[in-house]
C-alpha cells in the first residue's frame, strides 16, 4: 500500500486492533474507528479519527463506511457472544452500508477453531474447540454464522476471513502466512501484521483461511 488510504476499524482498542491500527497509521493511513471507550486511545494521534460506540447500539454505518477504502473488523465479547450472534447481526448490516457507498474490501478476523462453511475443523482442533476452549463456543458460532453469510450473500464483496490462533501479547515470533490446514497460535501483533498484509492480497479474497509461521 503505497497511496494513502483509509481504513474503518471495528474492535481497535482490543489486543489485535491496537497493532493493527499503529502499523496504518506508521505508513501515513488515515484510519477511523468506532470505539466504546475513546479514552483507551490518543485522540491526538495524527490521522487517528476516532467515533464513540458500540457494535450493539446501532451505529451510523453510513457515516462510517463513507470515504473508507478497507473495512477491518477484529471484534470479540466472549459474554455477549455466549448467548447473541452479535457479530453477524452486525456484519449483515456493516455490509449493505459498504454496497452502498462502493466499498468493497473486507476483513473479518474470526478464531482458528472456527470451522469455515461446508467445511470440519480437522481432529485435533475439535478436540480442542470441544474440550480447553468449550468457553468460547459462543464466540465460534457467532465467527460461523457470519463466514456462512458472507459466503451465501456477499460474493459481490472483496470480503477475506483470517482464522486467527491468537495468543499472547509479545514480541513478534515471525512471519504469518495463510494456510488451509495448518495453524500457528500467534502473537496479537503478528495477527495485526498478517491481517494489514492480507488486505492487499487479490489472491485471499472469498477464502476463510488459517495462518501459520513460515517455516
Amino acid at each position: 500500500m503505497s497511496a494513502r488510504q483509509t481504513f474503518l476499524v471495528f474492535g481497535a482498542t482490543g489486543q489485535t486492533g491496537k497493532h493493527f491500527i499503529s502499523l496504518a497509521l506508521n505508513d501515513g493511513h488515515h484510519v477511523r474507528v468506532l470505539a466504546r471507550n475513546p479514552a483507551k486511545l490518543d485522540s491526538a494521534i495524527p490521522n487517528l479519527e476516532i467515533h464513540q460506540g458500540s457494535i450493539t447500539d446501532s451505529p451510523d454505518l453510513d457515516r462510517l463506511v463513507d470515504g473508507a477504502d478497507f473495512v477491518v473488523s477484529l471484534l470479540g465479547d466472549r459474554q455477549l457472544q455466549k448467548t447473541q450472534k452479535i457479530n453477524t447481526a452486525f456484519v449483515r448490516d456493516l455490509v449493505p452500508a459498504m454496497r452502498r457507498h462502493g466499498v468493497s474490501r473486507f476483513l473479518y478476523q474470526a478464531g482458528g477453531l472456527s470451522a469455515p462453511p461446508n467445511r470440519r475443523l480437522s481432529p485435533a482442533l475439535w478436540m480442542i474447540r470441544n474440550t480447553i476452549a468449550r468457553g468460547y463456543i459462543g464466540q465460534h458460532e457467532d465467527n460461523e454464522a457470519v463466514m456462512r453469510y458472507l459466503t451465501d450473500e456477499a460474493m459481490d464483496i472483496d470480503w477475506m476471513v483470517h482464522r486467527a490462533g491468537i495468543g499472547s501479547d509479545g514480541p513478534s515470533k515471525g512471519h504469518l502466512e495463510r494456510s488451509s490446514r495448518r495453524v500457528s497460535i500467534a502473537t496479537f501483533r503478528d495477527c495485526a501484521a498478517h491481517n494489514y498484509r492480507l488486505l492487499s492480497d487479490p489472491t485471499a479474497i472469498h477464502t476463510c483461511d488459517l495462518s501459520s509461521y513460515r517455516k
